[in-house]
C-alpha cells in the first residue's frame, strides 16, 4: 500500500489567488475580505496563506490555536464564520517570529499546504500570494490548479506600474485574471459626503484595461476595518458594495 496524501480527499470548485507584485497594497485583506463575502454567500471557503514570510491572516481573524493532524494530513484552522484557515505562523511559538528560508523551502511549504492539508469540500479556496513575481507566486501558479486572479493595486502611479508585472505573470501563464481592485483609493468624508483621493487619481480603469477585464471595484482607507483588522474581529466587517462585487465575480467564475 501507498500513502495517500490529502489533496486525494479533497474536494475543491474554485481557486482564486489574490496577487500583486507590489508589497503592502493589501492582498492580505482583500483575501479576508474575499472569503468571508463568499461565505455570507452561504459557500465553503478557505484560505490557504502562500505568504510564508509574511503572514497576516491568522491576525485578522484573531486566530491563534494550532493546525491538529491525523492519519490522512494536517487539518486547518476554522474561523469563528466556518473559514478554513493554514498559514505558517500557525504554527511558530510567537506569532512575531521571523521565517528566515530560501526560495526551495517556502515553495515546499505552500507545496504542502495544498498537498498535505485535509480541506475536504470546498467551494472557493482563497490563495493570498506574496509579493513579486519570483519563486513562491511561481511555484502556486505551477502548483496549484488556479481559476483565476484578483489583482490588488493602490492609486500611486508607482505601484500602478509595479503591479502591472504581475499582471502580465497571469497572462503569461494563461490564468484568468477576474476582477481588479483598487485598495485605499479614498477616505470618505462623511460630514461632506466626499471622497478625497489621498494617494492621487484613480487608476480602477487603467488597471482592469491592462488586466483585460472588466470587473473593478475600489476599496476605501477605512478606520473602522483598521481596527477590525487589529483586533481579530474582521470577519465583523460590513461592506455592501464589496459584497456586490464578489456576486458578480462569482458569476463570472461559475459561467
Amino acid at each position: 500500500m501507498t500513502e495517500s496524501k490529502a489533496k486525494e480527499f479533497n474536494k475543491i470548485k474554485h481557486i482564486i489567488a489574490v496577487m500583486s507584485g507590489k508589497g503592502g497594497v493589501g492582498k492580505s485583506l482583500v483575501s479576508a475580505l474575499t472569503a468571508l463575502a463568499l461565505r455570507k454567500q452561504g459557500d465553503k471557503v478557505g484560505i490557504l496563506d502562500a505568504d510564508i514570510t509574511g503572514p497576516s491572516i491568522p491576525k485578522m481573524f484573531g486566530i491563534t490555536d494550532k493546525p491538529g493532524v491525523n492519519e490522512i494530513g494536517m487539518i486547518p484552522v476554522s474561523s469563528s464564520t466556518g473559514i478554513k484557515i493554514m498559514s505558517i505562523n500557525l504554527f511558530l511559538p510567537n506569532d512575531d517570529d521571523a521565517v528566515i528560508w530560501r526560495g526551495p523551502l517556502i515553495g515546499k511549504a505552500i507545496t504542502e499546504f495544498w498537498e498535505e492539508v485535509l480541506w475536504e469540500e470546498l467551494d472557493y479556496l482563497i490563495v493570498d500570494l506574496p509579493p513579486g513575481t519570483a519563486d513562491a507566486p511561481l511555484t502556486v501558479l505551477q502548483t496549484i490548479p488556479v481559476t483565476g486572479v484578483i489583482i490588488v493595486f493602490t492609486p500611486q502611479k508607482l505601484t500602478s506600474m509595479v503591479v502591472r508585472k504581475a499582471v502580465k505573470m497571469a497572462q503569461q501563464m494563461n490564468k484568468p485574471i477576474l476582477g481588479v481592485v483598487e485598495n485605499m483609493s479614498y477616505l470618505y468624508i462623511p460630514n461632506t459626503r466626499k471622497k478625497l483621493e489621498i494617494f492621487g487619481k484613480s487608476h480602477m480603469e487603467d488597471m482592469a484595461n491592462a488586466a483585460g477585464t472588466s470587473l473593478a471595484t475600489r476599496l476605501p482607507i477605512d478606520p473602522q476595518l483598521a481596527t477590525l483588522c487589529d483586533e481579530g474581529k474582521i470577519e465583523q466587517y460590513q461592506n455592501s458594495e464589496w459584497d456586490g462585487f464578489i456576486r458578480n465575480l462569482t458569476e463570472k467564475v461559475i459561467s
